[in-house]
């Protein structure tokens, strides 16, 4: 797991990551940090390269990649053992992550090595060590201007009741056993985790069953796990069979799998750069389009006095 920072205050990182970037301390040259196929199944290999930033304890430097990882594995008999349980009780986030983490993102190591042999990858590094500990923070990013992307996010984790460690306490029921090795790559695969209810604010998605399933569809592009449209194609289809509605829930999905790809990928952004811009503004420049097929199902719904929230638990 990355090191924590405590956000005092952004400017005070942003200096340190500054200063950090100016003694060129860090990374070598883009080019060589691709991972090389060591095999279908045993994953890439890296050389010993690294990256460094500023912690509260000094110059961290980790490998991009851990020596001991390994390419992600396809395991669909567990992943259905996992879905079955999901199906019974929706409430069960760990079975969710058992699913995913079963049909995987498999060239997540290449994607993340990649991005971390950019400049721009190596800055957002060494100023976001830690999103839960930035977005946990709401008394800094209460601060920021009403109307903007923090303001908004604030007040969709408070109205909801969430918090992004308590994602993580979720994630790690199901992952508590699993190995952590501390590279770049585990830096970048906690984001993809963390960005998780950003993505809720961004697309305007609610966590209703549909806008869980379009949220789904929009994750395909943005981190390309079989199991996101596994999970989503699968709730949008039982929706279909068990509601009469005359809402359109299959057209909501294919939008949002359509818009996730011509949105920027989340997980690559300064979001602490972002935080404090207008929220329309922070979704123009990063291509989020209007949700405008799953805001009509919702009038639907309302008209129809259905519950959008309890649609999957419906007779």
């Amino acid at each position: 797991m990355a090191t924590r920072v405590e956000l005092n205050n952004p400017a005070d990182l942003y200096d340190d990551q500054a200063r950090l970037w100016d003694t060129k301390e860090q990374g070598v040259e883009a080019s060589s940090f691709l991972l090389r196929d060591a095999g279908d199944n045993e994953g890439g290999t890296m050389p010993s390269h690294t990256i460094s930033r500023i912690t509260p304890n000094g110059v961290e430097t980790l490998p991009i990649c851990h020596p001991d990882r390994v390419r992600p594995e396809f395991n669909f008999a567990k992943g259905w053992k996992h879905l079955r349980i999901l199906v019974k009780d929706k409430d069960r986030t760990d079975e969710l992550f058992g699913v995913l983490d079963s049909l995987p993102w498999r060239d997540v190591n290449n994607e993340a090595a990649a991005f971390l042999a950019t400049d721009h990858g190596r800055r957002i590094f060494q100023s976001e060590p830690y999103l839960p500990d930035i977005l946990d923070n709401h008394e800094e990013l209460r601060k920021m201007p009403k109307g903007s992307f923090a303001d908004a996010y604030c007040n969709f984790m408070e109205a909801e009741g969430l918090t992004a460690a308590g994602l993580i306490e979720e994630a790690n029921v199901y992952r508590k056993d699993n190995v952590i090795l501390e590279d770049g790559i585990e830096w970048y695969n906690n984001r993809l985790r963390d960005t998780h209810d950003i993505l809720h604010v961004l697309t305007g998605y609610g966590r209703d069953t549909l806008g869980e399933q379009c949220l789904l569809a929009f994750l395909f592009d943005q981190r390309p796990s079989p199991g996101h449209l596994f999970l989503g194609w699968l709730g949008t289809l039982l929706m279909k069979a068990k509601i009469k509605t005359k809402a359109p829930v299959l057209r909501a999905f294919l939008q949002a799998r359509s818009h996730g790809r011509l949105t920027q990928r989340i997980v690559e952004q300064p979001i602490l750069e972002l935080l404090p811009l207008p929220l329309e503004e922070v979704r123009r420049r990063l291509n989020v389009r209007e949700p405008t097929t799953y805001l009509q199902a919702l009038e639907t719904w309302r008209k129809e006095r259905i519950d959008p929230h309890a649609l999957l638990g419906a007779g």
